[in-house]
């Protein structure tokens, strides 16, 4: 299992959070979120994030239902995935998020983190914390 720098992302409507983790894939950190609503323009932001940020891979949340399964939602991130395959070569891995917005939501009210600022970084927390459960897996299965 190759070590590298690997970036998430948790597509929204109308907000995009990311968060990127360092070259030993020990610390995650938030980056600024999109703020878009357009998916061509928000794959274009995503290509130059990661790239700005020299990701050698990318993890996508996918957001299926409670019971496992997919709706609009993880329809639209599996249409992000295939768009951003087309514009850059980095593997793109679906992530399954199903309690990461609560997680996110969990951590920023023990911060005491509430109104506009908790609404601008809330998708980025939910990144970090995508990444965080994506980075605990790679560790405990090593072929994976």
């Amino acid at each position: 299992n190759t070590i590298m720098k690997i970036m998430a992302i948790d597509y929204g409507d109308a907000r995009t959070g990311l968060a990127i983790c360092d070259k030993t894939e020990f610390l995650a950190r938030p980056l600024p979120q999109i703020n878009e609503k357009s998916m061509v323009k928000v794959a274009d932001q995503i290509v130059t994030a990661a790239q700005q940020n020299q990701a050698e891979m990318l993890v996508l949340g996918l957001p299926r239902n409670m019971d496992g399964t997919e709706g609009a939602r993880a329809q639209k991130s599996r249409k992000l995935a295939a768009l951003l395959e087309q514009k850059c070569d980095l593997p793109i891995q679906l992530w399954d998020e199903r309690s990461t917005t609560i997680t996110a939501a969990g951590i920023l009210s023990e911060n005491g983190t509430f109104g506009k600022k908790r609404k601008d970084i809330l998708d980025s927390v939910s990144a970090t914390v995508i990444l965080e459960n994506f980075l605990s897996f790679r560790k405990n299965n090593p072929q994976k």
